[in-house]
């Protein structure tokens, strides 16, 4: 069995935590939680005749008063990035914590989750801008926790990416 660890980050309340338990318990809960530090999961699955044991590492959410903890991103395998659609100034943090990984541990295989896509009328990043995140190398993905539209598509999708 090869272990992978993945790390889950972005802003406060844009869903990593309801992302995590959707994947690896296919469950949702209305009530929101702060994640103080980091959460831990585990997750095996087998893709292309080789077992992988996921350790999902959901830090807490990111804004001007926490500092960033290169130590969590010690042996990790790749990064999710996730982005509250109905609040773009996640999309400016998202971007500010791509860079402190670059710049901590490389270039590693990521992806950015555009999460609560079930929210579609609430929506407020534009085509333009979701271009430009492609046109600069951006993996996107809409994802909703709630509904659980492209979870397991987004966590495969990075664990492809990561033993390609």
């Amino acid at each position: 069995m090869v272990v992978k660890k993945i790390c889950m980050m972005g802003a406060f309340a844009v869903g990593k935590t309801s992302l995590v338990r959707r994947f690896v318990h296919s469950i949702f809960s209305e009530s929101y939680q702060t994640t103080i530090g980091v959460m831990i999961s585990k997750k095996k699955l087998t893709l292309a005749e080789q077992e992988f044991e996921l350790i999902i590492w959901d830090l807490e959410g990111r804004d001007e008063f926490t500092d960033f903890r290169s130590s969590y991103l010690r042996g990790v395998s790749g990064v999710i990035f996730v982005v509250d659609v109905t609040r773009p100034h996640t999309l400016t943090v998202v971007r500010q914590l791509r860079e402190e990984v670059r710049n901590h541990i490389g270039e590693i295989p990521a992806l950015i989750l555009l999460n609560k896509a079930d929210l579609a009328d609430q929506w407020r990043l534009d085509a333009a801008t979701l271009e430009l995140l492609e046109d600069e190398g951006c993996t996107l993905l809409h994802t909703s926790a709630k509904t659980g539209a492209n979870v397991e598509e987004g966590f495969l999708a990075l664990l492809r990416s990561m033993t390609a």
